[in-house]
């Protein structure tokens, strides 16, 4: 049997969790931040700069296992959801519906469900 604490696995998965704040927060930050470092390695002869490149230095090859690194230097972190981080009001869209204020003023306001 191998040891469970003498994991093969670095940074630590539970780490990660800790730094992510859930399961489904560290996936998303991973694979985004593995997206944009597979891009910035796919643009580099282009000398286009639309990407940011490794923000650690690393001996892996591959853009999860660098995304894991980030993530464990607090060189990446997530906003919203688990993290409990409030998103910065830049990054949220900026959607205006013509007639909105009719609309809501139509919406139920009540529990759902209690209608008879």
């Amino acid at each position: 049997m191998s040891d469970p604490t003498n994991s093969m696995i670095s940074p630590p998965i539970e780490g990660l969790l800790e730094r992510a704040g859930s399961k489904f927060s560290l996936v998303t930050i991973s694979a985004r931040r593995a997206r944009d470092i597979n891009s910035y390695y796919g643009q580099l002869g282009d000398a286009l700069g639309r990407y940011a490149g490794p923000q650690v230095t690393s001996t892996a090859r591959k853009p999860l296992s660098i995304a894991f690194e980030e993530l464990d230097a607090d060189k990446v972190e997530g906003v919203g959801g688990a993290t409990g981080r409030e998103i910065p009001a830049d990054l949220l869209p900026v959607v205006e519906i013509e007639g909105a204020e009719e609309f809501d003023a139509v919406l139920p306001t009540g529990p759902v469900g209690t209608e008879d």
